[in-house]
């Protein structure tokens, strides 16, 4: 199959939607009741063994593809200022940030 069908919920009730694979598909919080361990089970868990294996065992190279070139910090922001009513805020906008 070269295409998955999923169902979103919206405002409007559910939505169906066809996407080409491969595709990154994520889950809501409420799609599954959690399984909550009961101690019988807890204490068998304690005794099976643990196989431990290595990534080079199954063909997987974990080495780093990413390399970070560098990072900046934010520029620091100015103070701000208060102002005493509206006129004077759409005044400071328009006049002295030239926003509106």
């Amino acid at each position: 199959a070269e295409r998955v069908q999923v169902t979103r919920e919206i405002d409007g009730g559910l939505e169906t939607l066809s996407l080409p694979l491969p595709a990154v598909i994520t889950t809501d919080l409420r799609l599954n009741e959690p399984r909550y361990a009961t101690l019988p089970n807890i204490m068998k868990a304690k005794k099976k063994p643990l196989d431990t294996v290595q990534p080079i065992d199954l063909g997987v190279d974990v080495a780093p593809r990413l390399t970070t070139l560098k990072v900046v910090e934010p520029a620091a922001r100015g103070a701000g200022i208060k102002v005493a009513d509206v006129a004077q805020l759409i005044d400071k906008l328009k006049n002295e940030a030239k926003v509106i």
